[in-house]
């Protein structure tokens, strides 16, 4: 493996700030109360192009419910269900975000009250009125601070709108509208088209809930460019970034990238983060976005928070393809009222984390020795795990809906993020010594994007399997078979491949009873 600086397309990539200045925010409970009140019947008039209507305030940020207001025009139906999400995509867990819902109530545009009721523990079946309009308002409990939540409060509204905007059964196609009741000082990180100061706009249900935002008076903003694509950071929390060290790694691992695959998917993109005063590590990519959250914020730039900092947002960007675009054919498209069983979770979470890492190296962002440092990380979390011993990655994926984000009972699963990892620096370097370096990984991973991602179809398995072969140019049966169906100690393939590479690896028993017999740690 080589690792060698390299800037966008040869050039230096341009930059600029365009708030980088902390500006004193006022709370959102501030805003008057004529504009708190807001009825979006008043103020949306119908109109015979179908478009759903958001209205987002917080009248009270000490309780932190955020009022969410939907205007529906123009029902043809009879009745009409509301669906909130059970998971998010980036958690392959069910999260339940409809407990979060404190109260619904309805009306129509006339009707002062509308019938409805509770099918399931997340959806609701409404009668449509004779008005054929639905004004909806609701509260939700927005106390979850990770990159996956929402959370409000004096300072901001901070909102994952898969969390806690209703879909529309029947209606998932139409555009949406979202309205922000905010301060006009603030500013909106966003990937949504933002129409306004506070009026952001997504093409469907989908695009909307994969779309989180902040917006907040004291966001911190710089942008880059590279290979003509633009990139946009976004800082909320009490830190001091050091941006001409960011950018200049930004710009290398994001050149990294784009070149191991020829393009980018979209023309903008937007690193959201959550700068935290305690100790946070937590990311979730979406299609053009991805939140962050990190902490200490005093420690940002200190080595080792500013190693997580680069970790995650490399990691984030390479789902950008893997995943979000190279989608199992088991979330094309997604359902979100239940689990979405893929067996490929070694393939969306595994390779990323392995490339997360190993495009640092290649870039110079991160130097051979702290390259070695990380994929030795990598090995300790495997070894350290017995229950490699009795799960298979591709069960894994599976059990992520289980308990895959929680420790669980002891030694009986694995990691799709660890063990996925290691499953493909395993095939990385098979490929590499059977084509003598002339081809690898990122082939596979370039004709997944070309056949898959480009195309917006679904890829399985076994296409998968097929793939590598190909680029393989053999039957790689054993490898699948024993390493990612199987349970096959994976020491037994690396102190064969790592020689090749100017590596050896050693394993070393911890002279610590409970841990080398028991395997566990006091």
């Amino acid at each position: 493996m080589q690792f060698a600086p390299t800037t966008c397309n040869g050039q230096k990539s341009s930059h600029y700030n365009l708030n980088t200045q902390h500006t004193s925010a006022k709370s959102v409970s501030s805003v008057p109360s004529a504009v708190q009140t807001f009825s979006p019947s008043l103020s949306i008039p119908k109109s015979t192009k179908k478009m759903l209507h958001y209205t987002i305030s917080c009248p009270n940020p000490a309780n932190q419910l955020l009022k969410i207001e939907l205007l529906i025009e123009n029902i043809e139906t009879e009745t009409l269900e509301l669906q909130l999400a059970a998971w998010r995509p980036g958690r392959y867990e069910l999260q339940n975000f409809a407990q979060n819902i404190h109260s619904i109530s309805i009306k129509g545009f006339y009707e002062k009250k509308v019938a409805f009721e509770k099918i399931t523990k997340d959806c609701w079946k409404v009668q449509v009125p004779p008005s054929r309009t639905l004004q909806i308002t609701y509260y939700y409990y927005a106390h979850q601070m990770d990159a996956g939540g929402t959370w409000v409060d004096d300072k901001q509204l901070y909102v994952n709108p898969v969390t806690c905007f209703f879909a529309i059964v029947g209606r998932e196609n139409e555009p949406c509208e979202v309205k922000l009741q905010i301060e006009s000082s603030w500013q909106i990180a966003t990937g949504m088209e933002v129409v306004n100061q506070n009026t952001l706009r997504a093409p469907n249900y989908d695009a909307l809930a994969d779309s989180p935002f902040i917006a907040s008076g004291s966001l911190q903003h710089q942008t880059y460019t590279c290979r003509g694509y633009n990139f946009h950071i976004w800082i909320q929390g009490e830190c001091a970034p050091d941006w001409t060290k960011i950018i200049h790694d930004f710009e290398r691992f994001t050149d990294i990238q784009i070149e191991l695959f020829g393009d980018f998917p979209v023309p903008d993109y937007h690193y959201i983060y959550q700068i935290l005063p305690y100790r946070h590590y937590h990311g979730v990519e979406h299609s053009n976005s991805t939140v962050c959250t990190l902490g200490p914020a005093e420690n940002l730039m200190e080595p080792e928070l500013y190693k997580e900092f680069l970790g995650v947002s490399s990691h984030e960007l390479f789902h950008t393809w893997n995943i979000k675009k190279i989608r199992p054919v088991e979330m094309m498209p997604y359902d979100f009222t239940g689990e979405n069983y893929f067996r490929t979770g070694y393939v969306a979470e595994g390779v990323t984390t392995y490339y997360g890492d190993v495009l640092l190296g290649r870039s110079g962002v991160f130097t051979e020795k702290q390259y070695l440092n990380e994929l030795h990380n990598l090995f300790k979390r495997y070894f350290d795990n017995h229950g490699r011993h009795n799960q298979s990655v591709a069960d894994a994926s599976y059990d992520t809906w289980l308990d895959g984000y929680k420790p669980g009972i002891p030694n009986r699963k694995v990691s799709i993020y660890v063990n996925g990892a290691m499953a493909a620096l395993i095939l990385d370097l098979e490929i590499r010594h059977k084509t003598s370096g002339t081809k690898s990984l990122d082939d596979v991973m370039r004709m997944l994007w070309e056949r898959f991602g480009k195309t917006g179809i679904g890829y399985s398995d076994q296409d998968y399997r097929n793939i590598a072969e190909e680029v393989y140019g053999d039957s790689l049966e054993t490898y699948f078979r024993e390493l990612i169906d199987g349970k096959i100690p994976h020491e037994f393939y690396l102190q064969k491949l790592l020689p090749h590479f100017g590596l050896e690896l050693k394993i070393n028993h911890s002279p610590v009873i409970s841990e080398s017999a028991y395997g566990f740690r006091t």
